[in-house]
């Protein structure tokens, strides 16, 4: 043991002794590491200290400044996208003209269905580069049933007006000139050259394809004449489909999870609320029963998880003998039917091993850290009985999900409106890929009148995207750069202030004398008002740097995405450094937030001089930190998996058909696994909040117990605030300055 002067001392850390002196308010606290006196860092007593309540003033006041100046411009340039922006342009399919099909109040109201007038354009390479069809593009109210050429119909016509009473509704509104010839018809692209049997399709026509005998068909046919009598393929049109399809696919596929959320929502919310109750019951179990139920918890993960590992085997043997499970996951690639994974036996290894090494990891895990789990758990009992005295803890975190569901909400509806802003943008669409005039911004207006469709014959004058030439137009990736920013900075803040507001509540009650007796009113709500009027700007700095982290990873992430078919080894191997580099930072950055927060909560500092405190009161204690964080972090964390898994495993049972009670019940889904993987991943959302106020509670009351240790003896002059039992859970017993000279 050392000792930094001849003076009574208690230790505050392994290997570390804090001492005092009666005669002078001045402490010196010394640190050592491996026996070596590292820093000594000058204390002063204050004998009035008596918790949170005690008199401050605003802090970092700069950058509540700066924060609120943030939130004003993110106000304004909300506003100014929804000035500009129109999300209609993400919604409805547009024509030629840059018109929504199907929009109320305008020509094509009753015309929901986008019909292009020749498809086998389609596949030209404008497709990829434009994300549009270089033809015409018309809002219909029903796709074609038929095969028709227009020369077709000016021949029947003669005998019969009816048919071209049918082919009219697929021309330019306005045309009824049934004589005008082919070539002309042709020129100023007034009606399509031929129709083909369609139907709609994510709101566009499509040739309505159909196999028969393993043979590629449209309407029974494999083969027909277009307008200059030429024999085409079904597979031409198949090929121009893919070209427009190819880009539909993620929008097919969001469809299809929509149409999932909007048959199970009712389930997947009974699923969650579910949850919401097993997370309660457990949290109020906790108050009294904390040491049976933790370890209910942890034999329960270790049972479940052996099972899923007996069950994996299980589904191998079967699945080993026959042929078609022999097929590797590589061999299918993506699919969004996850069934199809499940009916391969090397989809069940994978599954067996992985929970083979989770379990592995989590019983050497309880082996060796047996008597450490012993005391974390004693710590949790602490917890559990200041969350006892403060019930309104375990609801606050819904003021915190209220509040990040305003900024998320605010963030996507701008994002939307800002990638919906601006005019529509028309570029030449040429038929042949070497047209000089490619991609050139034109007008719909006079584009026939100008020399571009003589040069490239074919040529259109389509609708290319939404954009403009102004200032804002400009800078619009930089707008949405900023608005991610600003939406992380803003969910950083509310997590921060839901720390600190916390931290302030147990606080609260730890520094009371005599509990509860002594636990002024409402501290939870004191907590609050304390944090919003005295601490924003602290808070909102903290929650900046951690945001500016944030946003570099994403960046990296991202550069890692585009970088992933280069052959650059040096650059992904320096691009990997940077990713991990930033990890470890932004995990720094946010242990170090959280405890500034609590020490905030405690004496009403700036964030830096808080967070420097906060450091050197962990490193004096760096042992108990290590030990006691993350193993009252690992305790909670298998709390959520058991909760999470639990109600999973019923989620599952439940969308496979597999209750017989409530089999008739079950919603017919595309993928059944979007409610299962929604049910699991907002179960382990709910108990997150749930056991994220233990995990505050527990880390307040050991900053507060570290405090406390620095700050008194356990004399009558200066008594412990902590509850006898703590004292005994930390190995601590009472040091008068008698026993200590002794």
């Amino acid at each position: 043991m050392t000792k930094c002067a001849n003076v009574s001392g208690v230790m505050c850390g392994d290997g570390i002794t804090v001492t005092h002196s009666y005669a002078v308010s001045l402490r010196t606290s010394c640190t050592v590491i491996g026996g070596v006196p590292m820093t000594c860092e000058p204390r002063k007593f204050d004998p009035t200290f008596r918790g949170p309540t005690h008199n401050r003033s605003c802090t970092d006041v700069l950058c509540c400044v700066l924060f609120i100046i943030v939130i004003l411009g993110y106000i304004a340039l909300g506003t100014v996208a929804w000035i500009h922006g129109d999300p209609r342009k993400v919604v409805y399919p547009t024509d030629s003209n840059g018109q929504f099909c199907g929009q109320k109040g305008t020509p094509n109201a009753k015309k929901a269905i986008l019909f292009y007038f020749n498809m086998l354009k389609c596949a030209s390479p404008a497709v990829l580069i434009n994300l549009q069809c270089p033809t015409t593009q018309l809002c219909v109210s029903k796709c074609p049933d038929r095969f028709a050429t227009y020369s077709d119909m000016q021949y029947n016509y003669r005998s019969n007006r009816s048919y071209w009473e049918y082919y009219r509704q697929f021309c330019k509104p306005g045309f009824d000139n049934p004589r005008k010839t082919v070539a002309q018809v042709l020129r100023d692209e007034d009606c399509p050259s031929m129709i083909v049997p369609s139907r709609p399709f994510l709101q566009r026509c499509f040739p309505d394809f159909i196999t028969r005998n393993g043979t590629l068909t449209v309407a029974n046919k494999t083969a027909f004449k277009d307008v200059l009598g030429q024999t085409r393929s079904v597979t031409e049109l198949r090929d121009a489909a893919n070209g427009v399809t190819g880009l539909l696919d993620t929008k097919e596929v969001g469809m299809r999870i929509i149409e999932d959320y909007a048959s199970s929502w009712y389930w997947i919310l009974i699923g969650l609320v579910i949850a919401m109750v097993v997370s309660l019951i457990f949290i109020l179990l906790l108050r009294f029963t904390a040491g049976f139920l933790l370890w209910v918890i942890i034999f329960g993960v270790i049972a479940m998880v052996a099972y899923g590992i007996w069950h994996c085997y299980w589904e191998f043997v079967m699945l080993r003998g026959k042929p078609d499970a022999d097929v590797t996951i590589s061999d299918i690639g993506f699919q969004t039917d996850f069934r199809v994974y499940l009916e391969l036996s090397q989809t069940w290894l994978v599954f067996m091993i992985s929970l083979s090494v989770t379990e592995l990891i989590i019983v050497l895990m309880l082996i060796f850290l047996r008597n450490r789990v012993r005391i974390a758990i004693a710590l949790l009992k602490e917890g559990s009985k200041a969350i006892g005295y403060i019930m309104s803890t375990l609801f606050y975190p819904i003021i915190t999900f209220l509040l990040l569901a305003v900024c998320i909400s605010y963030w996507a509806v701008t994002a939307v409106f800002l990638a919906s802003s601006g005019e529509a943008v028309y570029k030449v669409m040429p038929a042949q890929p070497n047209c000089m005039y490619a991609n050139l911004t034109c007008d719909p207006e006079t584009f026939n009148k100008t020399n571009i469709t003589r040069v490239c014959h074919g040529s259109q004058c389509t609708f290319a995207f939404y954009g403009g030439e102004s200032l804002y137009h400009r800078y619009i990736f930089i707008l949405q750069l900023c608005n991610f920013l600003v939406f992380l900075w803003l969910v950083n803040f509310t997590i921060a202030l839901g720390q600190c507001t916390l931290a302030g509540a147990f606080a609260s009650y730890y520094w009371a004398l005599k509990k509860p007796a002594d636990i002024p009113p409402c501290p939870l709500f004191s907590a609050f008002g304390r944090a919003i009027r005295y601490h924003t700007g602290s808070l909102a700095f903290g929650a900046l740097i951690l945001a500016i982290v944030q946003l570099i990873r994403i960046i990296l992430e991202y550069l890692d995405h585009k970088l992933k078919g280069a052959h650059n080894v040096f650059a992904r191997f320096l691009l990997c450094c940077l990713k991990c580099c930033f990890w470890c930072l932004e995990h720094f950055i946010r242990f170090m937030n959280r405890n500034a927060y609590i020490m905030i909560a405690l004496y009403g500092k700036n964030f830096c001089t808080s967070a420097r405190e906060a450091f050197f009161l962990l490193m004096r204690n760096v042992v108990r930190v290590a030990i006691l964080d993350k193993v009252t972090d690992f305790l909670l964390f298998l709390g959520k998996v058991l909760i999470a898994g639990s109600v999973g495993v019923l989620a599952f049972f439940f969308f496979t058909g597999k209750i017989p009670v409530i089999q008739e019940e079950v919603p017919v889904l595309n993928f059944y696994w979007v409610p299962l993987l929604t049910v699991i991943f907002g179960s382990y959302l709910i108990a997150h909040g749930f056991f994220s106020v233990y995990a505050m509670c527990v880390d307040t009351l050991f900053i507060c117990f570290c405090e406390d240790l620095e700050r008194n003896d356990g004399t009558p002059e200066k008594p412990f605030f902590m509850s006898p039992d703590l004292h005994r859970i930390l190995g601590k017993n009472d040091q008068s300055p008698k026993k200590s000279k002794g």
